[in-house]
């Protein structure tokens, strides 16, 4: 085979697969070797011939078939890649022909043409989104399928079929909308139909008939198949009409509807927790839609067996599988905080409200609030979720990575649930995430890190990385630079991220200097950014990180080099030690109190206009904690050795510097404040130089 070129490969392969009775593994290879060969043909630049060319209608179909419920699921899942391969090589020959094959099956109108039609939409949907809704969205296509919706066929599979297909269409907005329009009420028939009514009316009618899960003689609906229906609606009801949404819910139609999203939450969960091991995909996926509302949030996270069974579900489900993603939509919704609207942002919803003619804005529903997410975030911590997460991040995609760091996120605004989520691996799940995610998913890195930041704030560094943690403290460290300055992409400058990653930064400061040089050579240009920012918060967190930085040989050396920037950077902290609020007041001069060790800082101090008086100034609070840090500096100047220390003396005998000196010692009632200002006085007094 390997002599032969592609396109004469591509004819062997359709052969093969055309003359079928092959073993489902031998179907997977000869597909697995034409997805390969289409997925070529569209690399390539040089080719004389697309094996396209070759595929005609007749080879689709045979491709196509192997979309067929009643394919094994293995065959069905290569048969997905090889049709994804064919449309993305084929172009808008293969939407054309994709678009024929589906109404040449469905103007056919057999058992078995409506069934490969139908898995055929359903499975193309997720892959070919557009092409597919046109296709469903057809003048005429949805009427015509009323038959079929009144149950005068007695084709199980082609009802399946066709429930599987408005499932993946529900997807769309524009096809939630037609089947609204014109599958409500079957839909409503399916779910509602009570099975064992239905038996014990048949059994009186003739005893001898035998009733059977699915029975033509019942016509009655399966579980699975009254599941399917469900999960549908439950997108139709979670998710609301362009209709709704213009007139505030005055839908007649949806307001009669016979079965509620309450009805249907109640149904999903009864399923999954009458059989806990069973097939729960769709009772999952329809649960997933359910909680979306909020009065659905708090039913499910007030049932502790049914969240203890969905972490359980979710520990069993394979990686990268829809009942992860479903298990993982669920926890999202549980535990999502609505997002905090600025006053530009309030404005914006109301001015939209009056574009909508409504001229009002709703209340917000109360279940949304914080204290009630809160809550909520509380008890899907208490059913275990956390492991769960941590196993499922190692090896999932993308897409639920995304929910993972999402949920996490959602549970570290709890404070005190901050020490166990380290505990149970949520740090190295959050720098991991950090780095596994794509650059393209750049808000999904944000929350991660801002998750990090948060869990490090609330925790003893020492006891999250040290001992036999692998992980050391300076991982933590880049993911945290992300954050520091503002989301380039978002529309309104959220200041919280950065804020929390000073404060951990911080933090991890506190612990040794290989931490602070690695945070001084990684992020002092986006540090020394905020210590300017118009945000007090921010600027004072700046500056307590500051605090701790200078503490080794790297940061004080950025104080005291003798160079413009390090003159620069002096007057600044000088600056933050006279600014108007107390808490910035404080940090910078604790900077001050650690770099006025060295002579240069001094010296800087002196010769920088102001610079003495701001120092005697914090001499002078009222606070204690002010003065133990002002007088602790003037110390540290008074005392300096050599040229430095003179004029140092000098300057703050000038500025009446032992006045301010004896007033701070009468006023100050902690020893420490006491005793640190009579010695600098003492030095004050005895050298006059």
């Amino acid at each position: 085979m390997a002599k032969l070129n592609n396109v004469e490969q591509t004819q062997l392969i359709l052969a093969r697969l055309m003359e079928g009775g092959q073993e489902d593994d031998d179907t997977c290879r000869e597909l697995d070797r034409l997805t390969k060969l289409l997925n070529n043909d569209v690399e390539s630049k040089t080719k004389e011939q697309s094996i396209c060319d070759v595929i005609d209608d007749v080879c689709l179909d045979t491709i196509l078939g192997y979309l067929d419920m009643r394919q094994a699921d293995l065959v069905r899942a290569h048969g997905i890649l090889t049709t994804s391969a064919y449309l993305k090589a084929a172009g808008d020959k293969g939407n054309e022909a994709l678009c024929n094959f589906f109404f040449d099956r469905v103007k056919r109108g057999t058992y078995d043409d409506y069934i490969v039609a139908f898995c055929v939409a359903a499975a193309v949907f997720p892959i070919a989104p557009d092409i597919t809704a046109n296709i469903f969205l057809s003048e005429g296509f949805l009427p015509s399928l009323d038959p079929l919706m009144r149950r005068k066929w007695k084709s199980r599979k082609v009802e399946t079929a066709c429930l599987e297909m408005l499932n993946a269409a529900s997807m769309n907005s524009q096809c939630r909308e037609a089947i609204r329009k014109y599958c409500t009420d079957w839909l409503e028939e399916v779910v509602d139909q009570d099975p064992r009514e239905l038996a014990k009316a048949i059994h009186s009618a003739d005893p001898e008939i035998q009733v059977t899960e699915g029975s033509i003689a019942m016509r009655r609906h399966s579980e699975a198949v009254q599941n399917l229906a469900a999960v549908i609606l439950a997108k139709l009801r979670a998710v609301p009409s362009s209709a709704q949404q213009a007139t505030e819910g005055s839908d007649d139609r949806i307001q009669q509807a016979n079965t509620s999203i309450e009805d249907l939450s109640k149904m999903f969960s009864s399923v999954i927790l009458k059989d806990p091991e069973g097939d729960k995909r769709l009772s999952v996926e329809g649960l997933a839609y359910a909680t979306i509302q909020p009065a659905i949030k708090e039913e499910v996270a007030h049932n502790k067996e049914l969240l203890k069974t969905l972490v359980k579900i979710l520990g069993n489900a394979p990686a990268k599988s829809p009942l992860t993603y479903g298990a993982l939509s669920i926890f999202m919704n549980l535990t999502r905080y609505q997002p905090t609207q600025s006053e530009e942002e309030k404005k914006m919803s109301q001015l939209k409200a009056y574009a909508n003619a409504s001229g009002k804005l709703g209340p917000s529903n109360p279940l949304n609030d914080n204290d009630h997410v809160s809550e909520r975030c509380k008890r899907v911590f208490e059913a275990g979720i956390v492991p769960i997460l941590v196993t499922h991040s190692r090896h999932g995609s993308v897409a639920s990575l995304n929910l993972i760091v999402t949920i996490i996120s959602a549970l570290s605004v709890t404070t005190s649930l901050r020490g166990q989520l380290a505990q149970q691996g949520a740090v190295n799940l959050l720098i991991a995430a950090c780095t596994a995610l794509p650059d393209s998913e750049s808000q999904a890195k944000r929350t991660s890190a801002q998750a990090l930041a948060r869990i490090l704030i609330s925790t003893d560094p020492a006891l999250v990385f040290g001992g036999t943690r692998a992980r050391p403290m300076n991982t933590a460290i880049r993911p945290l630079i992300y954050i520091l300055s503002p989301d380039p992409a978002a529309e309104t400058r959220d200041l919280l991220p950065t804020f929390e990653a000073l404060m951990a930064l911080t933090n991890l400061a506190s612990t040794d200097d290989d931490t602070r040089e690695t945070i001084i050579r990684n992020a002092w240009p986006e540090i020394e950014e905020q210590l300017l920012s118009s945000n007090h918060m921010v600027s004072k967190a700046a500056v307590e990180l500051i605090c701790n930085l200078v503490q080794c040989v790297e940061g004080v050396a950025l104080y005291a080099a003798e160079d413009t920037q390090a003159a620069n950077r002096l007057h600044i902290l000088l600056a933050l030690a006279d600014a108007e609020d107390e808490g910035t007041r404080s940090a910078a001069g604790g900077a001050l109190a650690s770099l006025t060790s060295f002579e240069a800082v001094v010296t800087g101090i002196v010769k920088r206009n102001r610079g003495v008086e701001v120092v005697l100034g914090l001499c002078s609070e009222k606070s204690e904690d002010l003065r133990h840090r002002g007088v602790f500096v003037v110390y540290n100047m008074v005392a300096c050795e050599g040229e430095p220390g003179t004029l140092a003396r000098k300057a703050i005998r000038e500025k009446n510097g032992v006045d301010v000196l004896k007033e701070c010692a009468k006023s100050s009632r902690r020893a420490e404040v006491v005793e640190v200002t009579i010695q600098a006085l003492k030095i004050l007094l005895e050298q006059q130089d």
